[in-house]
């Protein structure tokens, strides 16, 4: 058995069995994507190739090595001779990730002085694909580790430290070990994600789209198992290449949806509406009069337009998004209830989604004395969220009601053999099932009349969704940009039994006032390869 476990570790000191022995051999877990159909898909691995060596105290002709070597890899002859005439030191490095069959070509020359190496190192092979959620591995100093994402998360798992793994493996098998150390051992492996890599590369071929049409600032998006938490796809726009990340702003290598919190605006009115029904304060029926405008605590904010509906029902304030009308709902609930739910629905807190540096929302305004900072609240203003509390909230309107923790890794496969499920943690009921599905269904209504004068509506399927446009906040001057917004966008579908909710968002669109005109059609673009691609059947 020993023999088997430790096969490739032995295989991999053989290789280089003429190397110096201060020079670590890199070894590190895998991360996986999972296709539909189960099967795995490469997503962060390690590459081999070869370097090229030489110790200038036995090179003999050092211009005839360089053209010989030269004339199979390329390397630059004033580099190659300042390190081959260094006649003291015995080890410089004139090529490396050489490929096998030219490092085997030069081996076979058998030039005195000159030695090949096997090397590994990280590869991507997806390049760009998922590049802030994979994260990167990078130098700190001397020390070699993840640094965003998932390679930084999950590195205790994936660094893999030579021999300790087999030793804590077999002392856990033929001792009481496990009994006695508080926590679990460290065994090491690779990671498989909820992440599906069809899914994913549609994802970010919108986003991007989204983002150079609209010349936004950055476009993000979330397709998520509303049932479950887990995250099927996650990207940004821009984007950046894993196997080639130098860049001058090392803020493109952050993950703007797990760690950034905006204003998110209207799309936050369907949270607001839930919270009114399930707490009995008003009925899809209700009816409340508009005047356009409501002043509170000497602040007067309006709808969109300016202007006054009369008398409308609740489901003339989704489909038509009156900020009045929400703001009527948190007067009949009461504004300590109405902040109670919003705190339910995780607003203000982390998810515990397994990325760094996740932040949590700015939700003071739901403590204020004043009624006011409810008010702006209950249509997504004065209070800011990050993209992955967002989804998170909105995917207990079409879920029965529960509070799910989002996730991407759903397994370890330890080096040594065996698998561990990686469990999300417990959801919370945050709504009344009959809640959900009442909300659902005025959703479902905002989309087959209201949302771009019901142009976009799938006769054979239900799908709940509601748009968002936020005025931007001045962080420098105070108050709001009139001239900058966030566009958003979410929907979930079969409205009854949802399979996805996606949820996208685009900062400082260019060009357009409103969410519907840039992300309706994305939505449903995107809507429609899930329909198709997961073969989801008609609900209506």
């Amino acid at each position: 058995m020993l023999q088997i476990v430790s096969a490739e570790e032995l295989s991999n000191k053989a290789d280089r069995q003429y190397l110096q022995s201060t020079y670590d051999y890199y070894d590190r877990g895998s991360i996986f994507f999972e296709t539909k159909d189960g099967n795995l898909v490469s997503a962060a691995t390690l590459k081999t190739g070869f370097i090229i060596a030489v110790n200038p105290s036995l090179l003999v002709d050092v211009e005839s090595v360089f053209k010989e070597i030269s004339s199979i890899v390329p390397i630059d002859y004033d580099e190659f001779f300042a390190k081959a005439t260094k006649k003291s030191d015995p080890y410089e490095e004139i090529a490396k990730r050489v490929p096998l069959d030219k490092a085997e070509t030069i081996q076979a020359l058998k030039i005195p002085g000159v030695s090949v190496y096997k090397e590994r190192w990280r590869f991507y092979p997806g390049n760009n694909m998922a590049a802030q959620t994979l994260g990167l591995v990078a130098y700190s100093g001397e020390d070699l580790a993840g640094r965003y994402g998932l390679e930084r998360y999950y590195n205790e798992i994936l660094n893999r430290n030579n021999d300790s793994v087999y030793v804590n493996f077999f002392a856990e098998i033929f001792s009481n070990i496990s009994e006695t150390l508080s926590g679990e051992v460290n065994r090491g492996g690779d990671i498989v994600t909820s992440i599906e890599p069809s899914v994913q590369g549609f994802l970010e071929q919108a986003l991007s789209k989204i983002n150079e049409t609209w010349d936004s600032n950055v476009t993000g998006g979330i397709i998520m198992d509303p049932m479950t938490g887990a995250i099927i796809a996650i990207g940004l726009a821009p984007s950046f290449d894993l196997n080639d990340f130098k860049s001058e702003d090392v803020s493109i290598f952050s993950h703007d949806l797990v760690e950034n919190v905006y204003e998110m605006g209207s799309i936050i009115k369907p949270l607001t509406i839930a919270a009114g029904l399930d707490s009995g304060a008003i009925t899809s029926d209700s009816m409340y009069y508009d005047a356009g405008f409501v002043t509170l605590n000497g602040k007067t904010f309006s709808n969109f337009d300016g202007k006054a509906r009369g008398t409308v029902s609740m489901q003339q304030v989704l489909s038509q998004s009156l900020n009045t009308g929400v703001a009527h709902v948190v007067q009949k609930m009461g504004k300590k209830n109405f902040a109670e739910y919003m705190f339910n629905f995780g607003l203000g807190a982390e998810t515990g989604i397994d990325l760094p540096n996740e932040t949590h929302g700015l939700v003071e305004n739901l403590k204020s004395p004043r009624d006011i900072e409810y008010a702006t609240a209950s249509f997504g203003q004065g209070i800011a969220l990050t993209p992955i509390q967002t989804v998170r909230a909105l995917a207990t309107l079409g879920n029965g009601g529960k509070l799910v923790n989002p996730h991407i890794a759903t397994r370890i496969i330890h080096k040594i053999g065996g698998s561990k499920k990686i469990t999300p943690g417990v959801e919370v009921e945050v709504l009344k099932k009959e809640t959900s599905e009442e909300i659902s269904r005025m959703l479902v209504k905002v989309v087959d009349e209201a949302l771009l004068g019901g142009t976009v509506k799938m006769e054979r399927f239900s799908i709940a969704a509601k748009t968002g446009t936020a005025q931007i906040a001045n962080t420098r001057d105070g108050g709001y940009y009139d001239d900058r917004f966030l566009h958003s966008f979410f929907g979930y579908f079969p409205a009854f039994n949802p399979r996805f909710i996606v949820f996208i968002y685009s900062v400082n669109p260019k060009g357009a006032r409103y969410a519907s005109e840039t992300l309706t059609y994305p939505f449903i673009d995107i809507t429609k390869f899930l329909i198709n691609y997961y073969q989801i059947p008609p609900d209506r």
